[in-house]
């Protein structure tokens, strides 16, 4: 139930789609007695996409996502076990379909080749409902890791997640992790904070591997414009999903912490 409420809520609470809806709105109102309302409701929404699609404020809003956790090289130290969360791949046509947030695929074969000693876990199950020609996530790290020559034994599987919340339950029942293993965890580093809350909450201690970065670190993350709306809007959304992610899961009793720290 949780699944599809956060799915239905977030898709009126995306400030983008917020936005759009508000304009479509405005644009109803033209044509009524509240005219003037939706002249001033249009501006509004035009002036919140014209922000979010080029201003520096979606990297403002990612920021101290991706500040929260920091940096780790793959050869830090031994690692007992790798786990990569799902949300970058999927399978279409028989292939391999890779997102902009790759980097947890590719990052997290370093990590395997760099300690071949590690078990290797990926998690994300359940088709989109949505999009129902693309196949399993799970499916899709398998085709995806036996390319890059990962042998088959070593790839373990979580393919019934379809949220943090059960990622972090399922993987924990998986594997089992025995006290004083060092285990780490590959995701991108704005959706770091509430994967390693949520993580701790199932009683799964989990170190942060973070990767897909949007800001650069430096200060002109506070003051480079974005040369392509579709860039700022996709960062803007991710970013805020995120802060509403942090504060939902907390309230909701899925995370250990509003703001999780290392």
């Amino acid at each position: 139930m949780f699944y599809i409420l956060s799915k239905v809520v977030w898709f009126f609470l995306s400030p983008v789609n917020a936005a759009i809806v508000g304009i479509v709105l405005a644009s109803g109102l033209a044509f009524t007695r509240f005219a003037g309302q939706g002249r001033w409701l249009g501006l509004f929404c035009v002036v919140v996409l014209v922000l979010l699609a080029f201003s520096p404020l979606p990297r403002i809003l990612v920021r101290p996502l991706e500040d929260r956790f920091p940096q780790q090289s793959v050869q830090g130290g031994r690692i007992d076990g790798i786990v990569v969360l799902g949300g970058a791949i999927n399978v279409a046509r028989n292939d391999i379909v890779l997102n902009n947030a790759a980097a947890r695929m590719t990052k997290a074969m370093e990590l395997a080749l760099a300690h071949p000693e590690a078990k290797f876990v990926f998690t994300g199950g359940g088709e989109n409902p949505l999009s129902p020609e693309l196949g399993n996530e799970a499916d899709g790290a398998r085709l995806l890791y036996r390319s890059l020559g990962l042998p088959e034994g070593r790839l373990i599987l979580e393919d019934k997640s379809r949220n943090t919340v059960e990622n972090a339950v399922f993987t924990r029942r998986l594997v089992d992790p025995k006290p004083g293993e060092r285990w780490v965890l590959v995701t991108s580093a704005s959706h770091m904070p509430r994967a390693i809350g949520t993580f701790r909450k199932a009683g799964f201690e989990i170190e942060a591997f973070p990767v897909d970065y949007y800001s650069g670190g430096g200060p002109a993350d506070y003051t480079r414009p974005y040369r392509k709306a579709a860039r700022g809007l996709e960062i803007a959304d991710a970013g805020f999903k995120e802060w509403v992610g942090l504060v939902t899961y907390y309230l909701a009793g899925y995370s250990s912490a509003l703001f999780p720290k290392p």
